[in-house]
């Protein structure tokens, strides 16, 4: 009980809601998603051209390649996989108490069809800044972590200012855009 009451505290200290989180969810809302979502159907054929995969190795891999722009979820990627065995276009077969997949022959002629591979436009669309943002974003969400579980009321308020502070020069940043 006392961690909820902590935790409340320093969701107090954002407004309410807590870093990053705004009164519809992660991201603030309607409209907030830039990046366009990718093709889970040819990302999954790609990268089973390049190895056999677990669904969830296949997760991570397409978060790695698109520098955490796109995280496809399970209830995207498990049925895409349902599907695409189905069609005979992979096997999965018990490995380790998971389920290991790789492409069947008709799957590779599918994958090979694709020029690009669905991971490089996501990052193509959503250019190399986004990438770094995302990056940048995450290590300022583990630093106001820190402080707001580890510092004193002072360096918490101080946090608070920079925080403040950057939405602020941020905001200047769109309003001296003269496009």
């Amino acid at each position: 009980m006392r961690r909820r009451s902590m935790h409340r505290e320093e969701r107090a200290a954002f407004g309410g809601w807590g870093p990053g989180f705004g009164p519809r969810g992660r991201g603030g809302g309607r409209g907030a998603r830039r990046t366009k979502r990718g093709n889970v159907r040819a990302a999954i054929l790609a990268l089973l051209a390049e190895r056999p995969m677990h669904g969830y190795e296949m997760i991570q891999e397409l978060e790695s390649r698109t520098g955490g722009l796109w995280r496809p979820s399970p209830g995207s990627v498990y049925p895409t996989l349902q599907l695409l065995e189905d069609e005979g276009l992979i096997s999965g077969e018990q490995s380790s108490g998971k389920r290991l997949f790789s492409l069947a022959d008709a799957g590779r002629t599918e994958a090979e069809s694709h020029r690009t591979p669905p991971w490089a436009e996501i990052t193509e669309d959503a250019g190399e800044a986004a990438t770094h943002f995302h990056d940048a974003m995450g290590r300022l969400m583990m630093a106001i972590r820190q402080v707001m579980h580890a510092g004193s009321e002072e360096q918490k308020a101080r946090a608070l200012d920079v925080v403040n502070d950057a939405r602020r020069r941020l905001y200047g940043i769109l309003a001296d855009d003269e496009d």
